[in-house]
């Protein structure tokens, strides 16, 4: 089955919660409201015509400062040997997506890591938490505004721009600093 042929069969049976298809993309996508992903990846799952068995990969975006978030998920069927894309938009502040992992079972780390990186949450999932970094780390180190802490623990956080140093800089630094 083609993309377009996959976004008209979303079309027709969830209307105006499917926001806009991108059939120029590399990887054509289908633009689903927030608060139907969850029915509409069930749906793409379960349908015998559709069946899609794998979620490839589920990833965060940030468009810039002042801009909203967004949540891909590129999908493929095995035994029909289709995929599609379908992305969600998600405010910058107070973002929330209901979960997929449900559905497909790899889901669950997927959106911890979203949830990590991005501050993305996912409503109804079974284990919510950090999975990269620290649970007591500050902010969401992918979003393009994130400010780096400049220490975690009285250990200096490197950063790009940072010249290399030795742990021996390091702790000179440190034992400078009040």
């Amino acid at each position: 089955m083609t993309a377009e042929e996959i976004y008209q069969r979303l079309q027709e049976r969830f209307g105006d919660q499917i926001l806009g298809f991108n059939a120029k993309a590399v990887d054509p996508s289908v633009r689903v409201a927030a608060a139907a992903i969850h029915e509409v990846a069930e749906y793409l799952r379960h349908d015998p015509q559709l069946q899609f068995d794998l979620l490839m990969c589920l990833s965060g975006v940030d468009y810039g400062p002042g801009k909203h978030l967004e949540v891909v998920y590129h999908l493929f069927s095995m035994s029909r040997r289709h995929k599609i894309v379908l992305k969600v938009e998600v405010p910058r502040q107070g973002g929330e997506v209901p979960t997929v992992c449900d559905i497909w079972r790899t889901a669950e780390w997927h959106e911890r890591e979203v949830y990590d990186l991005f501050g993305i949450r996912f409503a109804h999932h079974p284990d919510l938490r950090r999975i990269l970094l620290p649970d007591d780390w500050e902010g969401h180190p992918l979003l393009k505004d994130y400010q780096v802490q400049e220490f975690y623990h009285g250990v200096r956080v490197p950063y790009v721009g940072d010249p290399p140093q030795t742990g021996l800089e390091v702790y000179r630094t440190q034992e400078q600093e009040p």
